[in-house]
């Protein structure tokens, strides 16, 4: 966020920032299901890391491609948010397995998901589920319909390039990708709960 408002400065703009922290509790259920299907459908199996995704993102980009393929885990990316800076340094790397090794040890799947949501960058200016859903939808976090949370997930690669405010035709394909990947995520689990992968079969997913 800091350095989002230098560059801000840097640019001649005015400072932009909004950001309300919340409780994952006040936070609409379809957020969570909806960011792990956009960005990390194995959140809730890993322990920070996910090696299928890192070998398919490796085999995919030595291949070539007109994209580069990462496979940052949420996990991942709640540590290079709370604690590093961005770049792509082998320094900062290995700063970012540190941190996510610490996180997953220290805190609740539920806790890095709480601070991953309020935390991430939603829009130009706009951090974390409250702030999005205000100045994107007129909406409180809890609030946000599965609708909704599809789109701000969509976003997530490129939140300054992609609104979920004005949502182009890509925004709008990719929304029903999610919903789409959302019918096989399962429902994120309550503080304390256990997520049994054997018995998700019964009903815990998400609809």
């Amino acid at each position: 966020m800091f350095i989002r408002c230098f560059q801000q400065v840097a640019e001649g703009q005015s400072i932009t920032l909004h950001h309300h922290w919340v409780p994952i509790d006040e936070i609409s259920d379809h957020l969570p299901v909806a960011v792990m299907a956009s960005e990390d459908q194995r959140f809730l199996l890993h322990h920070g890391f996910d090696y299928d995704a890192i070998e398919k993102a490796a085999k995919r980009n030595i291949q070539g491609g007109k994209r580069k393929l990462g496979a940052s885990t949420i996990s991942q990316q709640t540590a290079k948010n709370v604690f590093l800076w961005p770049g792509r340094s082998w320094v900062r790397k290995g700063f970012e397995v540190y941190f996510t090794a610490l996180t997953e040890l220290l805190w609740s799947k539920q806790r890095i998901m709480e601070v991953y949501l309020n935390s991430i960058e939603m829009g130009d200016g706009i951090y974390g589920a409250d702030a999005v859903a205000e100045y994107n939808f007129g909406k409180k976090a809890e609030d946000l319909s599965r609708s909704d949370c599809a789109l701000i997930a969509a976003t997530l690669p490129n939140p300054r390039k992609f609104s979920s405010k004005n949502p182009g035709r890509y925004m709008r394909k990719r929304q029903r990708q999610i919903l789409s990947s959302m019918r096989f995520i399962p429902s994120f689990p309550k503080e304390g709960e256990d997520y049994n992968p054997s018995t998700s079969a019964g009903g815990v997913y998400s609809r």
